[in-house]
């Protein structure tokens, strides 16, 4: 399970960057608003999976995509708060990093 969640995060940049692209800008975060929405949204416990999935819908393309992205949210609503604040910090630390600053 943890594999299938790196993977969605990993597969959120390029969906982000091949898509439109006046949508990703270079502010600081991640440069691209949705991706950022979009794991914000995961990693809320207040969002449950109904609500993510209708947020993610003009995203999710199948039903195996939407239960794919089920999971997904259930790893993080299965982590406790502590877990949750600590990917943020990850993500920003992503965000932040060398790597990301071309972005």
């Amino acid at each position: 399970m943890k594999l299938v969640t790196v993977l969605m995060l990993a597969a959120l940049p390029l969906s982000c960057y091949a898509g439109d692209l006046l949508l990703c800008t270079s502010t600081p975060g991640s440069g691209c608003p949705p991706l950022e929405d979009v794991i914000e949204k995961a990693i809320d416990p207040t969002v449950d999976e109904t609500q993510y999935i209708q947020d993610l819908q003009e995203f999710i393309p199948d039903d195996a995509s939407a239960n794919a992205l089920k999971e997904v949210k259930q790893c993080f609503l299965s982590e406790s708060n502590e877990t949750l604040d600590n990917v943020r910090v990850m993500m920003e630390t992503i965000y932040d990093s060398k790597w990301c600053a071309r972005y």
